[in-house]
């Protein structure tokens, strides 16, 4: 049975320890968010972007998704935060489960996280936003207490 659990991938915790990741808004690294299919498995132990279970490329979507707008991160009392700006497709018409962050300059565009949108979410000749958390040590989508 496939599933997309929302996590932060491990090898990104290490990922960042040996420098891998640049979130910073000039300069730094893309980061992508690609769509996903119910049949997709994405979670914790997932380590690179991969094309299995990707959305086709049709209705408006196209492979490795979105890139990103990086917000640089910040700390909110100890907590280290990291937010992107939210993220369209238009005139779109598709069916996405979930969805994977991950790193559009790194050599192996190394994962950063996965993300279950909670149930299937269908667009119909409209627009599909991702809409991100507030960038708030308890609610941003990437946080390091």
């Amino acid at each position: 049975n496939m599933a997309i659990t929302s996590a932060i991938c491990n090898s990104f915790k290490q990922e960042i320890l040996e420098a891998e990741h640049n979130f910073s808004s000039s300069g730094g690294n893309t980061f992508n968010l690609a769509l996903y299919d119910s049949d997709a498995t994405l979670n914790k132990s997932t380590t690179a972007y991969t094309t299995s279970e990707e959305l086709a490329t049709t209705g408006g979507y196209t492979a490795k998704g979105n890139s990103l707008t990086n917000v640089t991160p910040t700390l909110d009392s100890d907590t280290a935060i990291c937010d992107f700006a939210d993220t369209s497709w238009t005139s779109a018409s598709f069916t996405a489960r979930g969805c994977l962050i991950f790193n559009d300059s790194h050599a192996s565009d190394a994962s950063v996280c996965a993300i279950d949108f909670g149930g299937d979410k269908t667009v119909t000749s409209g627009t599909f936003t991702v809409e991100f958390p507030a960038a708030a040590a308890s609610t941003a989508i990437i946080q390091i207490a």
